[in-house]
């Protein structure tokens, strides 16, 4: 997926969701499914690459809340 566009968290996941649907549905060939299950790995791959952005931006933005601030004085 380097040469392509990474696509969006909710593209990945859907795409995912239809590629396990393929895989558990059956009558493949082994190397459809083989196939199939390397674009899954890439596309959960994607997933957890936006999950875990997510997550550095969340904690960012607790640290930033929870920092004392001059303007946090009552007076």
């Amino acid at each position: 997926m380097a040469d392509e566009k990474a696509p969006s968290y909710e593209q990945a996941r859907e795409e995912l969701t239809e590629v396990v649907r393929r895989l558990e549905t059956g009558g493949l060939t082994l190397e459809q499914s083989i196939e199939l299950w390397e674009r899954g790995e890439k596309l959960a791959a994607v997933c957890e690459e936006w999950l875990q952005g997510a997550r550095v931006k969340l904690a960012a933005a607790m640290a930033r809340r929870s920092e004392p601030t001059s303007d946090d004085t009552p007076f």
